[in-house]
């Protein structure tokens, strides 16, 4: 019997970051594809998880999320952005950023339904959209660094417009949307019933003069936002997949629907854990000095090679411009770079709409002081 004909993904290939994940593996190279720190996150941040395990919560959490974190998590986000979030009614624990947004997106996608997805993008939101039986509408960014061409966002609504998705601070690129990008966003779907999913995993990974402006801090995104973000990004534990979501009520509860026939709740011990280490605001706020200064050294120890850098304003990630050693394509290259010089890195194309190859590799700089080393050795290699 042959069951491709049954897929709702035919075209869907196996994720980029599966594919170099893997090549750096089996070629054991230096790995600076996938976003994920290569160091460990806090003892403290551990045995409070493992407090909770041995003080009993060890069965289901409510749906929502244990109360306690979601107060803090709201109380989180009234300190930062100045919105008022109701901790009963509006937010959402969720197994990642990556189920917050699959959640909002199966809540409210309908067939038919078009969802308009600024690209680059991440590569979970069209399989999602597409699961869904709705239409992503691809609006491509602007240039070498990224920036959104709101006339064209605008030119892209329809009557059947269900959704827009933002991603702010931007994987790949490093961009933070601006004010006046957030102020325009909601000036074009203020008069419309379109909801805004805003992917904010990097919200505390900004650097210098830039800030991370929220959906959240502005009325007119905030009353039809679903705001998503990670704690795994936050506090450098990517693989205990927690994360949460913030909406209206009247969205939240469209979202706890799906929720609770997906997973119901998530890991308990794991959000007690949570609920006590926000009560500190330096272990998230001191996060961006911490990535600034990799960021800057990973700047420093690749000045002398052909590859160009515009220093990534947010984010864990840098793209390299290697258009002075090469005009190989970006995928090509980067396989290339895993098979001979043993360093792996993500090819930015695979993100674009219609693969446009800006000759772009992004390298995650969240990594050990020995790792960036080894890596800037392979990069110095090059000459033009």
């Amino acid at each position: 019997m042959n069951f491709d004909k049954h897929s709702k993904l035919p075209d869907h290939q196996t994720s980029i970051f599966s594919v170099m994940g893997k090549m750096a593996l089996d070629h054991n190279a230096v790995n600076l594809s996938q976003g994920y720190p290569n160091f460990e996150t806090d003892d403290h941040l551990k045995d409070l998880v493992t407090k909770a395990m041995n003080d009993g919560y060890n069965q289901y959490a409510p749906l929502a999320g244990v109360p306690k974190l979601r107060e803090q998590i709201v109380q989180k986000i009234a300190s930062l952005h100045g919105k008022e979030y109701d901790p009963s009614r509006e937010i959402t624990v969720t197994n990642g950023a990556t189920q917050a947004l699959f959640l909002a997106i199966t809540a409210f996608v309908h067939p038919g339904d078009e969802v308009i997805v600024l690209k680059p993008a991440y590569d979970s939101y069209e399989p999602a959209i597409e699961l869904n039986g709705g239409k992503p509408v691809l609006v491509q960014l602007k240039g070498k660094e990224y920036s959104v061409d709101w006339e064209e966002v605008k030119q892209a609504i329809s009557s059947k417009t269900r959704m827009i998705i933002i991603n702010t601070p931007h994987n790949p690129s490093g961009n933070v949307f601006s004010k006046e990008d957030m102020t325009r966003l909601e000036e074009i779907f203020r008069d419309t019933n379109i909801i805004v999913l805003s992917d904010e995993v990097y919200e505390h990974i900004v650097f210098g003069d830039a800030k991370h402006h929220s959906a959240s801090a502005f009325p007119g995104l905030a009353e039809r936002a679903v705001v998503c973000a990670s704690f795994g990004k936050t506090f450098h534990n990517t693989g205990w997949k927690m994360g949460y979501c913030v909406a209206p009520s009247e969205l939240m509860k469209e979202i706890w629907k799906v929720m609770e026939v997906n997973v119901f709740c998530v890991h308990h011990p794991t959000q007690r854990a949570f609920a006590e280490y926000l009560k500190e605001p330096r272990h998230y706020l001191d996060l961006g000095k911490f990535y600034q200064e990799k960021r800057d050294r990973f700047l420093e120890l690749i000045k002398d090679t052909p590859f160009k850098a515009i220093p990534s304003n947010g984010t864990y990630f840098q793209l390299l411009d290697y258009s002075a050693i090469t005009d190989e394509r970006d995928v090509d290259f980067a396989r290339r770079l895993i098979l001979e010089y043993k360093l792996a890195s993500i090819p930015v194309s695979v993100f674009n709409k219609d693969q446009l190859d800006h000759k772009q590799l992004r390298f995650c700089f969240a990594k050990k002081e020995e790792t960036l080393v080894r890596a800037s050795e392979i990069l110095k290699k090059f000459e033009v």
